[in-house]
């Protein structure tokens, strides 16, 4: 592969916030989609307009930002809306993850995690990747998490699950495993020996020396034509 990309997902309520926060300690570069999602949707960008458009502005706060509660509303229940949705946002959010991908390639890292919450509903991404993980829970872990953290009956948390694919399905598509079902500590210990492997990996080296020595060769050639035209 000509780029060390590692995809990184999980499911509501999994925890892959906590492995995110560790990462981030480590020094490790992380895209997050779902910044991006709210950053390629503010006003008077191309998106933004597309939506307002298509759900009306009616899902509009005081502001004229997007009401992201409104809209999930929407979306959650109406799945051709939320393929609607899909179709306006995820080709701006994967022109921003391109250019944050190359500044980190240019930059020198290793490798770069692209943390995408639906990485395996869509997979169309997935072929870029050179790893995939999955933050796992068992499911009576991610539904506690969940009515604890949102305040929802059993029946509200159990729908919200099961509008993803379990993580039972996710786990046998990705090729390394974070198992967050235990406490914090043990969910570290996960992450720094990943960090490490990933990190002892040599796929992206060929790669940067292949772009730095163009980098050179065409700085080169720009030298002698500034030099001969001043000459």
């Amino acid at each position: 592969s000509a780029m060390f990309l590692v995809g990184l997902s999980g499911g509501i309520a999994s925890g892959k916030s906590t492995v995110v926060a560790v990462l981030r300690e480590l020094g490790c570069a992380v895209i997050d989609a779902d910044v991006i999602a709210r950053e390629v949707v503010q006003p008077r960008l191309k998106a933004y307009q597309q939506i307002v458009r298509y759900f009306g502005p009616e899902i509009l706060l005081e502001s004229g930002e997007i009401n992201r509660e409104a809209l999930g509303n929407i979306i959650f229940s109406q799945p051709e809306k939320r393929r609607l949705l899909n179709a306006i946002t995820h080709p701006e959010i994967q022109k921003e993850m391109l250019k944050q991908v190359l500044k980190y390639f240019v930059l020198g890292y290793r490798y770069v995690i692209l943390d995408i919450p639906l990485l395996f509903e869509t997979k169309t991404l997935t072929k870029f990747m050179k790893h995939t993980v999955l933050v796992y829970c068992d499911p009576q872990t991610q539904l506690a998490r969940l009515r604890k953290r949102n305040g929802l009956s059993q029946a509200e948390a159990e729908a919200r699950v099961a509008s993803q694919l379990p993580l039972d399905e996710k786990r046998r598509m990705a090729t390394h495993i974070i198992d967050n079902s235990g406490d914090r500590e043990s969910t570290r210990q996960q992450v720094l020996r990943l960090h490490a492997r990933l990190q002892a990996s040599l796929d992206f080296l060929w790669a940067r020396l292949a772009v730095g020595t163009a980098v050179a060769v065409l700085g080169g050639l720009l030298y002698l034509l500034l030099q001969h035209f001043s000459s």
